[in-house]
């Protein structure tokens, strides 16, 4: 700020004052106190200086001293945009003032220290204390509207709260010193100056760019008209038409970003919640031995000091010993049976005015005695139980003697949170208020309430919504769930009233009826009102007896005759012959009904009369198709699986002959057929199975793997009769079919009848005179029942007949089993100048060799076998253990490792090197070995078997998952992660893990001999037998331990049942 005095060549005269100018200056004024400057020279007059702030240029500075120096005599004048403090007059006297032209008049002059106000009078200066320096002519003055002391030079105060006093109103009346609302400084001048001129444009050059021209909009000014907002609502449109249609790449984006971030970033307790899972084994001893983590604090926080216990003086006990004093007494005013007597007959007002009353509050104190509080709520809590307990009007509500646990059970059941509750129940006043009559609106309200615990409240909000909405059915219903007891049935009176045709309304009041016969008086009365209602007459049906149902049920048919529920209801109810007549006239009234026709069905076979079974279901096709009933396949079969649920075999067999072939392409019969058969198995409808098996044998007398899927479906759910039976019919439809033979030949050698079988495989001679199967299925028979001469004849005719591998087979195994190794080992030899590329030839002759200490020449007949056989595995495995058994370990490894060379990828071989390695001690070698063959064979369930136990006892659980990601369905990785379960103790885990093995494959035998063996252990005695059965049932022919048993020669009788005792016994423990 630059500063300007002007100088008067005289004194103005005492009492002058100065004229009120208006200023319209911009700039802020500031400085300190005017002051009467000294003389400035000897001889010359005393003049007036006072400061003049100028906030402009220098150029502009001078400008304004050299119109100050032309000022005609009595004024000075600083024009333009100058902020001055005071004006000089030349001369003396209102001559000087009146002398003032009118430029210094019109002049941009502000007088004072703080202007606030637009224009303001100076105070008056007389000539003698203008002269005199020690005594300030404006110290006895007061002070200007706004005036804060040294603010023009940056000084400032502080205050306290005893300074600021109370708190001042807005419109109470300010005093002098300070200025009204509004005018404080001269900047809140200019900003109403300032918000007046923001309607005029800025032109500035600051607010220009060269590409975009102003900032601004150039029509801001202009009125916004109709036109206006229209073309923004367009802009609008289009915005968001364009915002929609890149909304969705945008969310995707987005999304996109999320999972990218959330995966490169994861939260912590993302990523130890598999470590988390792990807690739950932890045991509570486990627990408890953790270590405390250690106190990481300072001293003083560690070791605080002990607390100081002082003793209570006495004087403390003797001031307020009679505060504590109880005095018991009973109020005059209290009644019988509980309650206070108000002076008043309405019993709502209290004989004195005001919100206390009296003896609630500690004398002399002001403060309250929680202590009489507690006194007088326990009181209330009494009074409330007594009249409780000594109500004599019959039920209830409370009850006293859980009335306190009753209080602690009532918690608000909602979860959200108060601000929330908050915000719904505004909203829902809102819409009550806003339409009074929408039902919704109540009911959502009372609900509300009923959630945060107010059930009072919302029994008061829903009963004015029965007030506002009598027609609304909800409402009424909501009413009478909230409402308690007796005040519910009043509700429902209530709501019949308005609503005399609401079947809802009158099923509610029987509800909340007790007695049977008052629900049944309600129920009768509103049958009267609404008699068209089938859900009042099920109802009311079903609170009768057979008789009474009976005859309400004869009215209900009359009232509702479109009701196919009631008709059958009656016709269930009624004889044999009324049944009839009660089904023909539902069929009558309601021709498009299926369920009437099935019915009349199932109750003709019920009373015997199965003829007319078929007869009445194709009357039904034909009725409904006649009617323009569409046959839909799907529900008639579905009608069939429930006859054979409730045991009309006839019906559903009837039913399914009916519909099995409606919309099916000809070429699809079969397949959709096979398909349905299987899905009502699925089902347990096996009646259902049954005919559809049966109607697919008619259409398909020639299909082979008919007759067989048929076969397979009477041996697992029929009976041996049944199974013979359709043999019998199968082989004469199909004589070349084998297997069909022979499953007719094993029923009746499983039945124990040796005779029928011969002669069934005797008659399957005859249609097929060469067959492979019948001849060695004629061995077997022979041979199971100790008939070793007839079955070495028949292998004799079977050699010269049919000479194949496997009869060669069968007689060289039936001389090594009955003993006779020269025999076996003369027919092996012929056996191999026929078929030299059978390696199981060659397999029998090396073991018979091996059996006979002769181990050079099994070797020999192991390597003539590998050169015609290379990629036979079993004499790959043959070879290296014979070499392994006689100490030869060196060779063994070099067969096995010549073996993968010539069959890779093989998973027995790797395994068979895994394990000769670990047999022999090298555990490293031996898992070297298994991660070159799991790298080499990767889906193999064998080799990770195997894999999951090599590894020590922590990381198995680790290895068993890997497996099951590799191999997910291979029984053997199941098999394995069972045998993990059972080594720690998990037995029901084991036992679920044991049921999925066999479940996905029924012919491995290993998995039978573990589940078998575990079950021993761990299982009960049903649980054994279950097994056992299971497994005989299924035949398993497959798995290592179970092959190394079941073909060991001297367990060649023996049944299935005994082949899983004996390899459960080979079995250890896998912990």
């Amino acid at each position: 700020m630059h500063r300007v005095h002007a100088v008067s060549r005289a004194a103005p005269a005492q009492g002058l004052r100065f004229p009120r100018v208006q200023t319209a200056n911009r700039g802020l004024i500031e400085g300190d106190t005017a002051r009467p400057p000294a003389a400035t020279r000897a001889g010359a007059p005393r003049a007036c200086a006072y400061r003049v702030s100028v906030s402009e240029s220098r150029s502009r500075r001078k400008r304004a001293e050299v119109a100050f120096r032309e000022l005609p005599v009595g004024a000075a004048e600083v024009g333009g945009d100058l902020s001055v403090r005071a004006l000089c007059f030349r001369g003396a006297g209102d001559a000087g003032a009146r002398a003032l032209p009118a430029a210094a008049l019109r002049s941009s002059v502000v007088f004072g220290l703080r202007p606030q106000p637009p224009s303001f009078p100076f105070p008056a200066v007389g000539v003698t204390a203008a002269m005199n320096k020690k005594k300030k002519p404006f110290l006895g003055m007061p002070a200007p509207l706004g005036y804060v002391p040294g603010l023009g030079r940056g000084a400032t105060g502080f205050t306290t709260r005893s300074d600021i006093g109370p708190a001042r109103d807005a419109n109470d009346p300010v005093d002098d010193r300070h200025a009204p609302p509004g005018k404080r400084t001269v900047g809140d001048q200019m900003k109403k100056s300032q918000a007046a001129d923001d309607d005029d444009e800025d032109l500035n050059d600051t607010n220009y760019d060269e590409f975009n021209g102003y900032a601004g909009s150039l029509f801001s000014s202009g009125p916004y008209e109709k036109d206006d907002e229209e073309a923004d609502a367009i802009y609008a449109a289009l915005d968001k038409r364009m915002d929609e249609r890149r909304k969705e790449r945008r969310e995707q984006r987005e999304k996109e970003e999320i999972e990218k971030y959330r995966m490169e970033r994861p939260k912590i307790q993302q990523q130890f919640s598999d470590l988390k899972r792990k807690l739950a084994e932890v045991t509570e001893e486990e627990w408890l031995s953790i270590p405390e983590v250690g106190d990481a604090r300072n001293k003083r926080q560690r070791n605080p000091r002990y607390e100081k216990l002082t003793p209570v003086p006495d004087s403390f006990f003797a001031k307020h010993l009679q505060t504590g004093e109880n005095h018991t007494s009973v109020d005059p005013r209290q009644t019988q049976f509980g309650g206070l007597n108000t002076p008043y007959p309405g019993g709502l007002n209290t004989p004195y005015p005001g919100g206390m009353t009296p003896g609630l509050m500690t004398p002399g104190t002001g403060e309250l005695d929680m202590r009489k509080i507690g006194q007088a709520r326990n009181t209330l809590m009494d009074m409330r139980l007594s009249q409780v307990s000594d109500s004599v009007s019959g039920q209830t509500v409370v009850d006293p003697k859980g009335y306190l646990t009753d209080l602690n059970s009532m918690i608000p059941t909602h979860g959200g949170d108060i601000n929330d509750i908050k915000k719904a129940r505004l909203l829902l006043k809102s819409v009550r208020e806003t339409n009074p009559h929408h039902p919704p609106a109540w009911i959502a309200s009372a609900r509300l309430e009923e959630v945060t615990g107010k059930l009072q409240v919302a029994r008061n909000l829903i009963m004015k919504g029965t007030e506002m909405c009598p027609k609304s059915e909800d409402v009424w219903l909501e009413a009478a769930r909230l409402q308690p007891g007796d005040t519910a049935k009043a509700v429902v009176a209530q709501a019949v009233r308005h609503l005399p045709q609401s079947v809802r309304i009158y099923i509610r009041a029987a509800e909340l009826e007790t007695d049977i016969r008052a629900k049944k008086r309600v129920l009768r009365k509103a049958l009267e009102h609404v008699p068209n209602s089938v859900r009042l007459w099920k109802a009311a049906v079903e609170l009768e007896e057979p008789e009474d149902a009976r005859i309400m049920l004869s009215r209900a048919v009359e009232c509702c005759p479109t009701s196919v529920e009631l008709w059958l209801a009656l016709a269930r109810l009624e004889t044999y012959e009324n049944a009839r007549k009660v089904l023909n006239k539902a069929r009558e009234n309601i021709p498009t009904d299926r369920h009437i026709w099935i019915t009349a069905a199932k109750l003709e076979e019920a009373n015997g009369n199965t003829q007319m079974v078929e007869k009445i279901i194709d009357r039904a096709i034909t009725s409904l198709r006649a009617n323009g009933v569409e046959i839909n396949r799907e529900q008639w079969i579905q009608d069939a699986e429930e006859c054979d649920k409730a045991g009309s075999v006839a019906t559903c067999q009837a039913v399914m002959r009916a519909v099995i072939g409606i919309g099916i392409e000809e070429e699809d019969r079969k397949h959709t057929w096979m398909e349905d058969a299987d899905s009502c198995v699925a089902h347990n409808a096996l009646e259902c199975a049954r005919a559809i098996y049966a109607y697919a044998l008619q259409v398909f007398p020639s299909k082979k793997s008919v007759w067989l899927r048929a076969a397979y479906f009477e041996k697992n759910h029929g009976t041996r009769e049944s199974l013979e039976a359709l043999l019998q019919r199968a082989v004469a439809h199909c004589p070349k079919a084998e297997v069909l033979w022979l499953m007719g030949a094993k029923s009746k050698w499983l039945a124990g009848d040796v005779p029928a079988a011969r002669s069934i495989l005797a008659l399957a001679f005859q249609a097929n005179p060469n067959s492979e199967e019948i001849w060695l299925a004629a061995v077997k028979l022979e041979s199971e029942n100790n008939e070793y001469e007839r079955a070495r004849r028949l292998l004799a005719k079977a050699r010269s007949s049919a000479p194949t591998a496997r009869v060669f087979m069968k007689s060289v195994k039936l001389e090594w089993v009955l003993g006779n190794l020269a025999a076996a080992q003369e027919l092996c030899e012929e056996a191999l100048k026929h078929y030299e590329d059978f390696p199981k030839l060659w397999m029998m002759k090396g073991q018979i060799e091996e059996q006979e200490e002769l181990m050079e020449k099994a070797r020999e007949a192991y390597n003539q076998g590998l050169k015609k056989c290379p990629h036979s595995t079993p004499l790959w495995l043959l070879l290296s253990r014979l070499e392994e058994k006689i100490g030869q370990l060196t060779r063994a490894r070099a067969i096995l490792e010549k073996s993968r060379l010539k069959n890779p990828k093989n998973p027995g071989l790797w395994l068979e090197s895994v394990r000769l390695e670990y047999r022999a001690g090298l555990k490293n070698i031996a898992s070297t070995l298994m991660a070159k063959a799991l790298q080499e064979c990767p889906s193999s369930g064998v080799l990770w078997s195997e894999a999951i136990f090599l590894e020590a006892r922590p990381q198995r659980k680790t290895k068993s998952v890997d497996a099951l990601k590799k191999c997910e369905h291979d029984p053997h990785v199941l098999l394995a992660v069972a045998k993990l379960f059972w080594s720690e103790r998990k037995i029901t885990k084991a036992r679920e893990w044991f049921h999925r093995t066999v479940k996905i494959d029924s012919d491995l035998g290993d998995a039978w001999a573990f589940f078998y063996k575990f079950e021993l252990q761990h299982g009960t005695e049903e649980q054994r037998e279950e097994v056992r059965r299971r497994c005989e049932n299924a035949e398993p022919r497959h798995g290592e331990l179970w092959c190394a048993t079941s073909k060991d020669i001297t367990n060649w009788q023996r049944k299935i049942g005994e082949i899983l005792v004996l390899v459960a016994a080979r079995i250890r423990n896998p912990f």
